[in-house]
């Protein structure tokens, strides 16, 4: 495979100009905040996840600590980012660090492979970006930059051959920088809409661009994610109220915030289920203890 239309060089020389100074890219960043910061941003803006990673990072600075902390703190804590079982995950993955690695986080990408929680993507992130692992790190972004500048396509979903494909890339020095600089290229030009070609480092050797553009194919086309009404909504809203409560809440009060009574009760029983609610014998709701 050509390394023509995404020259390692030519994307670090642009990350390092273009790069946004987020609080996770600061020297000094611990690997639990870089772990932290990577399953925080998953299907959330970097700008919203932000001031919640500095309040973490200041509260819980280590997995002990964090380990040590109540589930409806962190719930609390978690605030309104979304998929909140994510902060249930953390804390099985802190219990897990602290019990099977002395509370460090481990820096290679089978063991951080086997802490409950971590994917594929997050383990290869924080193996890459907390200690400097010259490994492949695909996610959205980068399967789309290498989709146009390499494949000619507007996009591409996962495919058994990117890590390879990518790996293939990696240069022999600076290796994670170029790898967090094609995620940035990614995130603020190469975007799903409206991409920014007129300011991409890659235009001069782009697949995609020399091609016209071409439309998406059928299969390559992201689904639209609706929000408003759905399930989710209404789970949002009963752990907004609980999260907000001094104490538990009763019956009435969750009734308040939804007007469908079927879906309510589906999206509040479903919460307990996913262990971030819990009923009381007085039939009351409250954050799990």
């Amino acid at each position: 495979m050509s390394t023509e239309q995404l020259n390692p060089q030519t994307i670090i020389n642009w990350y390092r100009a273009n790069a946004r100074p987020l609080p996770w890219r600061a020297p000094g960043t611990t690997p639990w905040g870089v772990l932290l910061s990577e399953v925080m941003s998953h299907q959330t803006q970097v700008e919203r996840v932000a001031p919640t990673w500095q309040d973490w990072v200041r509260r819980w600075p280590t997995p002990h600590a964090f380990a040590q902390e109540r589930i409806d703190e962190i719930l609390r804590a978690w605030g309104s980012l979304g998929y909140p079982r994510r902060a249930l995950r953390l804390h099985e993955c802190a219990k897990a660090i602290v019990e099977h690695h002395n509370g460090e986080v481990p820096d290679n990408v089978d063991d951080l492979l086997a802490l409950p929680g971590i994917g594929d993507y997050t383990a290869r992130a924080v193996a890459c970006f907390a200690y400097g692992q010259n490994v492949a790190v695909v996610d959205t972004n980068v399967r789309r930059v290498y989709a146009r500048a390499v494949l000619g396509r507007a996009n591409a979903k996962p495919r058994k051959s990117e890590l390879a494909d990518i790996a293939a890339l990696l240069p022999t020095t600076d290796g994670p920088t170029f790898s967090v600089g094609l995620m940035e290229l990614g995130a603020l030009v190469c975007t799903s809409r409206d991409p920014r070609c007129h300011a991409c480092p890659l235009a001069p050797s782009c697949a995609w661009l020399a091609a016209g553009k071409p439309a998406p194919l059928s299969d390559e086309r992201l689904p639209r994610q609706s929000f408003q009404g759905t399930d989710r909504q209404v789970r949002g809203k009963i752990m907004k109220l609980l999260r907000e409560s001094p104490g538990p809440v009763p019956q009435h009060a969750v009734d308040a915030v939804w007007p469908d009574d079927a879906q309510r009760s589906r999206a509040l029983y479903s919460l307990i289920e996913d262990g971030l609610a819990e009923q009381t014998p007085d039939n009351h709701f409250r954050l799990p203890h």
